[in-house]
């Protein structure tokens, strides 16, 4: 006897990247944070908080963090609601908007959450590949008509970006909902708020685990019209953000120029390490995000994977057929990626 729907038991768990146990040493660059502290000011606020705020429920809708994320971003505060993640907004949607006999398309390889809450909900899915230089594959996406469209700019795991023509064109053509995943956008050169403003269809996430160094407080946002957000508002959680989530989330938001001072460090380390990665004779596609992808010449990038790994340095593999030459490497500290290249250095030279 099961307990369970038939779709849950057969369906593949989504599977994070390793996190290795507190107080192991190893150069972690397999999921993505930022090498850099939090700002000093949302610091203050986690240090100074009073212990009986945590005796009453949180804030349902958040109302400090939303307004401190539209004083940063320029919108209006209804213009924003914010959840448990981004992670968080991308169930409430596939709730809200997906199930059997409602498609949800996204181009492939992408962000594997996607696939997995559309099975969850039985949605009909299709997913477009990508070509070699990951291209948006307009024409395909507009011809599934979705209930959901899934672009993630910059995307996971090639870093690149679409140009936003391209996504205005996708939002004024289906009639379904388009979702711009903006997760990494702190270290991309553009943003898409503008097309939010501009298309009632469209709705932006954002996320504090990359650019604000925030990974483990667990908070993210979604910028879509009021009305929009009304409707996902029905199925998200009672109390989806938690008090301390909420404040130093806030202050975190208000102090734009430290996030930004840290993702243009990023950015330089990621310019650096991209061109030692090609001085080692690996492809690297050009990222806009906080990472790379980079393909071994010849063969399967697994052994590379492990290689790594026993020499203390953690990177990302997927076992997919579009990926499996490929690793996606977290841009960390200058000091970590030169570890990094010393060991591929002794390994595929």
């Amino acid at each position: 006897m099961s307990y369970f729907r038939k779709n849950i038991e057969a369906m593949p768990p989504y599977v994070p990247g390793e996190q290795p146990a507190a107080g192991d040493k190893v150069v972690k660059l397999n999921t993505n944070e930022n090498p850099y502290p939090p700002s000093p000011k949302a610091m203050r606020v986690l240090r100074e908080l009073d212990g009986e705020r945590l005796r009453l429920y949180s804030d349902p809708v958040s109302s400090a963090f939303c307004r401190a994320a539209a004083d940063a971003l320029g919108v209006p505060a209804d213009w924003v609601l914010a959840g448990n993640g981004s992670d968080d907004l991308l169930a409430m949607i596939i709730t809200a908007c997906a199930g059997p006999g409602r498609r949800v398309v996204y181009p492939a390889p992408t962000y594997v959450l996607y696939r997995t809450l559309a099975e969850m909900q039985e949605a009909d899915i299709v997913e477009v590949p990508f070509d070699a230089d990951y291209n948006l594959p307009l024409d395909e996406l507009i011809a599934a008509d979705a209930a959901v469209t899934f672009i993630a700019r910059p995307n996971s795991p090639s870093g690149t970006v679409c140009p936003l023509d391209l996504v205005a064109e996708l939002a004024a053509a289906v009639s379904g909902l388009v979702v711009l995943d903006e997760a990494y956008v702190d270290f991309a050169d553009d943003d898409g708020l503008d097309l939010v403003r501009r298309h009632e269809n469209l709705i932006a996430l954002r996320s504090l685990s990359k650019g604000y160094s925030l990974a483990g407080l667990r908070l993210g946002f979604g910028v879509a019209s009021p009305d929009l957000l009304a409707v996902l508002g029905k199925v998200k959680d009672s109390y989806p953000v938690d008090t301390v989530a909420c404040l130093v989330g806030a202050a975190a938001m208000a102090d734009q120029a430290h996030m930004k001072a840290n993702a243009e460090k990023v950015k330089a380390s990621r310019a650096k390490l991209a061109e030692e990665l090609g001085r080692l004779g690996l492809k690297v596609w050009p990222s806009q995000s906080n990472f790379l992808l980079a393909a071994v010449r010849t063969g399967s990038a697994e052994p590379i994977y492990e290689g790594l790994k026993q020499r203390g340095i953690l990177v990302r593999y997927f076992r997919e057929p579009a990926l499996a030459d490929k690793l996606r490497i977290t841009v960390g500290t200058d000091e970590q990626n030169g570890a990094l290249v010393r060991a591929l250095g002794e390994m595929i030279t």
